[in-house]
C-alpha cells in the first residue's frame, strides 16, 4: 500500500533548500530549525535517499537532493495559484499593485482615495518595488518605467516624462548665479541612485558643457531627492509631473522653463492580457485610464 505523502516534510525540505539554511527556513516557517531537521530527515526516510550533505554550519543539496527540490518548487508553485485562484474567484475584491517608490507615493497615492469613494468594495494593496515580477500570480498590475513594451502585457501611458531642474524658493533667492543654467555648476547638484543618468542628460540636452554632472548628493530614490530639495539642501533633477504638488504649494520651483522630454521611455500601468484579468482589475484599470486622460 503506497504511503500518503508528508507534505510537512515537504515543505521544510523545500524552505531549506531553497534557503540553503535550516536556521532561516525554520524562522520562514514559524517553527524551530529542531523542528525543520526533524522534518527533513522523515522526507529523507520516507524517499530513501539523503537530500542534503549536512556540514558544520552549513547545509548542501546532494544531486538528488536537487532535482527533487526542483520538482517541488514547481509543484508547490501550481498549488499556490490554483489556491489563490480558488480563493479569489472571478470578481477578485483585493487588487495587488506594484509601483516605484516615488510614483507611488507622489503619483498614485494622491489619487487612490478617488478609487476608493467609487468602489468601496475594492481593496487595493499597493508594495513598492523597483521592477515587479509580471508573470508573480499575486501582482494584479504594477507601473513600470520603461518603453511601454513589456512581452505578453498590456501597458497605458500615465505620465509624460518631463526632467527640469527644482530647489526651494529661498535656494534660489539666495543664490543669483542660478538664474543662468551655467550657474548649476557653483550649486550642489541632488542625485537619485535610481535615475543616475539625468542630470548628464538635461545638462546634454540643454547644451550646458561646464556643469559636472556628477558631482553633489546622491539619495537612494528620487523621492528621497525631491525631499533633499525641498530642505535646501541643493538643485534636484526632477520629474515634472512628480513635483507638481511641491510646485503648486510652493516647497520647490521650477530654475528654469526648459524641460527634457523623454519620449516614450516614461511610466506605464502594465497589466497582464485580459484572461488573465478579474472584474475588479478591469474596474482599477479603467479608473486608472481615466484619470489620466481627465486629471482633474
Amino acid at each position: 500500500m503506497e504511503r500518503s505523502l508528508p507534505l510537512n516534510a515537504i515543505r521544510a525540505f523545500e524552505a531549506a533548500g531553497r534557503l540553503s539554511s535550516i536556521t532561516r527556513a525554520a524562522r520562514e516557517l514559524f517553527v524551530t530549525p529542531a523542528a525543520v531537521s526533524h522534518q527533513i530527515k522523515a522526507l529523507e526516510a520516507h524517499v530513501e535517499c539523503p537530500l542534503f550533505v549536512r556540514g558544520h554550519r552549513a547545509i548542501t543539496l546532494t544531486p538528488e537532493g536537487a532535482r527533487y527540490l526542483a520538482e517541488v518548487s514547481r509543484h508547490l508553485a501550481g498549488l499556490k495559484r490554483a489556491t489563490m485562484k480558488l480563493r479569489q474567484g472571478r470578481d477578485r475584491r483585493v487588487l495587488r499593485i506594484q509601483a516605484h517608490a516615488t510614483i507611488a507615493m507622489r503619483w498614485l497615492i494622491p489619487r487612490l482615495s478617488a478609487f476608493h469613494e467609487l468602489h468601496p468594495n475594492i481593496d487595493v494593496k499597493l508594495t513598492t518595488s523597483r521592477d515587479a515580477d509580471l508573470d508573480d500570480p499575486e501582482i494584479d498590475g504594477a507601473i513600470r518605467l520603461g518603453d511601454g513594451k513589456w512581452p505578453g502585457m498590456r501597458a497605458y501611458r500615465l505620465v509624460a516624462n518631463q526632467l527640469v531642474p527644482v530647489c526651494a524658493p529661498a535656494f534660489r533667492k539666495h543664490r543669483p548665479y542660478l538664474r543662468r543654467p551655467q550657474g548649476l555648476a557653483k550649486a550642489t547638484l541632488l542625485h537619485s541612485l535610481a535615475r543616475p543618468d539625468d542630470w548628464s542628460r538635461w545638462l546634454r540636452a540643454m547644451k550646458v558643457p561646464a556643469v559636472d554632472p556628477d558631482s553633489g548628493l546622491k539619495y537612494e530614490s528620487s523621492v528621497l531627492a525631491y525631499q533633499a530639495a525641498v530642505e535646501g539642501q541643493g538643485v534636484a533633477i526632477a520629474q515634472k509631473a512628480l513635483v507638481e504638488s511641491d510646485i503648486l504649494a510652493g516647497r520647490l520651483v521650477y530654475l528654469y522653463d526648459d524641460a527634457l522630454d523623454m519620449g516614450a521611455r516614461t511610466y506605464y500601468y502594465v497589466c497582464p492580457a485580459q484572461a488573465r484579468r478579474s472584474a475588479a482589475a478591469e474596474t482599477f484599470r479603467k479608473w486608472l485610464v481615466e484619470t489620466v486622460a481627465h486629471p482633474h
